[in-house]
């Protein structure tokens, strides 16, 4: 499952930073409820399953027939079951009579149901049979109905499928835990004019006995699989489709007149199914396999085997609407899920706790795949300002947890779901990867794939088999970065011997409140790899740093070269370098001489050490007018992330102006340079830079870029100049924070005309920019209306409260105000822990902190306990970071516009 942990939103206006957090505490989780398995005196070896959904009063009748085998005598059969009414149930034993159930006992906190039978069914094969009844739900999870328009204006509504993590129960009683694995057979009783999809082909189609406007449609049997993973669509669709170069069938299905905007994913899924074949050496397992826009879809998209769902964001692409963020997160989004079809679908993690494995890899393996498909994205550089940094922010507080995660009760499966399981997954994975090299993780891969193939698997499997490839400790090395939360500091100091360099190098636990001097101090085994001036592009010495602190001499490094730790900036660890060390770094971010790569990673650093109070803003704030001359895409984008974040700090301030006026500074010569319109020769690149700088310029209230995005956004909006996608986003933005009640609701009539949802989406983003506080209402009315869908509510609300402190003060009340009825929206999915992490964590006042605990207190969200408690954490760090720092920079900001004397 792809979640959308911030990465739908072109970084630039990434509302949702994970800011830092402190080390107070807010309390601990609550107790955890009691959870059992179900028991294995009976198991299921093949579901025989017709499902007949109705469409006008949302309802479906269901029939399971399923081959089941009693491993020991029991009167009982427990199974997982949700929302769903038995009707009868039977069991009949091989070449035996059929025993009707007596009972059905319904546990409904723990989403089980017990079957009584009144003598005990022997160990064998039998079937049991159920009838049963079900609602198609509007929560987006389990068997839900998705609500679309048609052409001609209807609103009609599809039929349609998410059972991760433990929703399948809401389709049909089952035993839904991902190592009790068995092959499907399904039938869908579906309007005949209606498409039909399930995970397999189509190998039956018929009239159904009793209603001529109705057909049978029986699908293949499936692979052996986990329920999570099965998957079943029912609307109206159009669709592309080829067949990759190894043989496989793909198509791709898009709303109704939209197939044109499925011929972009097509062709990244007919690339990345060979290249993925060629990398694991394991053929793709199905027939064909289908990528299926769904318009209501709470998470990014779904790896259901075969039968692939996505939000229409993640999957349609217009070669005119649509711009290159929206490319490049398509073709990540695909990479991702596809890699599933092996990693995940055809070998499963035995049990919630390894989700990690699932998501962390298929989070790497995604960008692996976009690089080899598109080599000019420079998606590397990019993983390092998406996913990395941002999980060291999230890994560096009190509140968050371990990479592996004890899960029992489906309540605390959601919560998993976060930037510790995709993005620190990812990173270690890649930090791994770089550890073995690629000849022999391939190697250890493929071993792991064809031991565990249809089974499940654990972390320590794959340990063991990349261990006997490489030859290497990986288990012991793995898991100091699995199974303890956070990351190490590595402090680095020098001193030069005659033609030798020799460093000390240190290590510590980093927490976001400043450094850990506890006695029983945490350590890793590091892998650190050194560069040095002389070639930055080439590791001179790796070492595997496996106590506190070491030293190690470089031989013949003269005294003018500068030593760089971490090239590539792979290593999951943040560095603090003596400060003649970062001193001869700097010309190397004037000069271009470090990696772009790397060029990020120190500024990352040195800002993540301010946020801890380890040295201060000021040095930071220094250190970034060293980037003036800095051409690379991503590393703008994370300077203008942090930048983002120190804004909003200073909100709380009465020198915000100060702030935005060295945004202005920094940000002109490139805007100035890269020009408003794109040149013959410019690449994805430079339209994801223009995009950024004309945005952060716009939004910082630069008086030229204001002028010319009103000019622009005027002509579009009169049909005299259409807006190049790509220009949209900034222009929006801009219009929108120095507009009127006029503007908005010029910008509201375009979101009404928008035909495509990539467009719908921009906007909505971008609402919360408006600056009085009517208008902020307004906003926040509309992200509730019928005419947001219910996904993207979320993502308004964090807009409003991103934008501005007035924005923030006035989402926290309506999110407050409007409580009851957005958690009934949300309650069970990572929806709802989005929505309070974008509303209440920029705030900055200790008061704020205890507030917010105080209402999660008496208005309980099981799902983001650990969302809340990071949120508080968050806030006293930010009122800490304010109080500590906040002089300093206004006098810093105020001299370097001073005459000089």
């Amino acid at each position: 499952m792809l979640l959308l942990l911030g990465r739908t939103v072109p970084l630039s206006f990434a509302q949702s930073h994970y800011l830092l957090a402190s080390n107070q505490n807010i309390g601990t989780m609550p107790e955890r409820r009691p959870f059992v398995r179900l028991p294995t005196d009976v198991y299921p070896v093949n579901y025989g399953l017709s499902l007949k959904p109705d469409l006008i009063d949302f309802t479906f009748e269901g029939k399971l027939e399923a081959l089941v085998e009693v491993t020991q005598a029991t009167n009982q059969i427990v199974m997982n079951c949700a929302d769903i009414d038995i009707i009868t149930a039977s069991f009949v034993p091989q070449g035996g009579e059929e025993i009707n159930a007596t009972g059905f006992n319904y546990q409904n906190e723990d989403e089980k149901v017990t079957l009584s039978f009144p003598s005990a069914l022997q160990k064998g094969f039998g079937t049991l049979k159920i009838d049963f009844v079900g609602e198609l739900n509007d929560k987006m999870k389990g068997f839900y109905r998705s609500k679309y328009t048609s052409p001609t204006g209807e609103i009609r509504y599809a039929a349609v499928t998410q059972f991760e993590a433990t929703d399948a129960r809401r389709a049909f009683p089952c035993w839904d835990e991902p190592a009790i694995k068995a092959t499907f057979d399904i039938t869908l009783i579906v309007p005949k004019d209606r498409v039909a999809l399930s995970n397999m082909n189509v190998i039956d189609r018929k009239p159904h006995p009793d209603d001529e406007n109705l057909v049978e449609v029986k699908f293949a049997t499936t692979p052996i699989m986990s329920t999570y993973l099965v998957a079943f669509v029912i609307g109206e669709y159009d669709y592309v489709e080829s067949q990759s170069s190894d043989g496989v069938m793909v198509r791709v299905y898009t709303p109704v007149g939209k197939a044109e905007q499925g011929k972009f994913a097509l062709e990244v899924a007919t690339k990345t199914l060979p290249f993925y074949n060629d990398y694991f050496s394991v053929p793709y397992p199905l027939p064909k396999i289908d990528l299926i826009a769904i318009a209501d879809f709470a998470a990014g998209a779904m790896e259901n085997w075969g039968l692939v769902t996505y939000r229409e964001t993640a999957l349609l692409i217009d070669p005119k609407n649509s711009c290159s963020s929206s490319r490049q997160w398509v073709a990540l989004v695909v990479g991702h899920e596809l890699a599933h079809q092996w990693f995940g679908n055809l070998v499963t993690m035995e049990w919630w706790t390894h989700l990690w494995l699932n998501e962390g890899f298929a989070s790497w393996i995604e960008y692996l795949c976009v690089d080899h498909c598109f080599p000019e994205y420079d998606i590397w550089t990019q993983f390092v300002s998406a996913d990395y940094t941002r999980a060291l922010d999230l890994d560096a507080l009190d509140s968050s947890h371990p990479i592996e995660v004890n899960v029992g009760h489906p309540s605390e499966v959601d919560e998993i779901f976060d930037a510790i399981s995709y993005s620190k997954g990812a990173s270690v994975i890649r930090m791994l990867h770089n550890y073995i090299g690629d000849e022999d993780f391939r190697k250890g891969m493929n071993a792991y794939l064809l031991k565990f193939q249809h089974k499940n698997a654990s972390t320590e499997d794959l340990w063991d088999c990349l261990e006997q490839a490489s030859g290497k400790p990986i288990a012991a090395v793995m898991g100091s970065w699995t199974k303890q939360m956070g990351f190490p500091i590595i402090a680095v100091d020098q001193e030069q011997v005659s033609d030798d360099r020799i460093l000390k190098i240190s290590q510590k636990k980093f927490c976001a409140s400043g450094p850990h001097n506890e006695e029983n101090c945490p350590s890793w085994m590091v892998p650190i790899s050194i560069c040095t001036s002389e070639d930055p592009k080439c590791t001179k010495l790796k070492v595997l740093l496996d106590r506190q602190e070491t030293t190690i001499t470089l031989n013949s490094v003269g005294p003018d070269q500068w030593i760089k730790i971490n090239p590539g900036t792979v290593g999951f660890y943040r560095i603090q370098y003596s400060s003649s060390m970062l001193e001869s770094l700097l010309p190397g971010i004037r000069d271009l001489s470090l990696q772009p790569v790397d060029r990020l990673g120190l500024q990352n650093d040195l800002f993540s050490l301010s946020r801890a109070g380890m040295i201060s803003t000021v040095e930071v704030l220094k250190l970034m007018e060293a980037f003036l001359n800095e051409p690379n895409y991503t590393v703008w984008s994370d300077l203008s992330c942090n930048l983002g974040v120190l804004s909003s700090l200073l909100s709380h301030t009465d020198f915000h102006e100060e702030i935005q006026e060295f945004i202005r500074d920094l940000f002109t010569p490139i805007g100035l340079k890269l020009g408003w319109d794109s040149k013959p020769g410019e690449g994805h690149l430079d339209a994801l830079l223009r995009s950024l700088v004309l945005g952060k310029l716009g939004k910082a209230g630069h008086k030229p870029t204001l002028e010319e995005a009103r000019r622009r956004f005027k002509d579009h909006v009169d049909g005299k100049q259409v807006l190049p996608a790509d220009l949209r986003s900034p222009v929006y933005l801009t219009v929108l924070k120095h507009g009127d009640s006029a503007t908005l609701d010029t910008m509201l009539k375009l979101h009404k005309q928008a035909d495509m949802q990539e467009e719908k989406n921009r906007i909505e983003r971008v609402l919360g920019a408006i600056s009085a506080p009517d208008l902020i209402q307004k906003v926040l009315n509309f992200a509730l209306s019928e005419d947001v869908r219910p996904q993207d509510t979320v993502s308004v609300i964090g807009g409003v409260a991103g934008s501005s402190k007035q924005g923030r003060k006035a989402a926290w009340k309506f999110v407050k105000d409007n409580w009851e009825e957005l958690y009934n929206r949300y309650q069970g999915g990572f929806l709802i822990s989005r929505l309070i992490k974008l509303t209440v964590d920029g705030f900055a006042i200790d008061k704020m902190a205890v507030e917010v605990k105080s209402f999660f207190e008496s208005h309980p969200a099981p799902a983001a306990e650990r969302t809340v408690q990071q949120c508080c954490e968050n806030i006293l760090l930010n009122a800490a970071w304010l109080k500590r720092d906040a002089e300093d920079i206004h006098q810093y900001l105020l001299q370097r516009k001073a005459p000089p004397v």
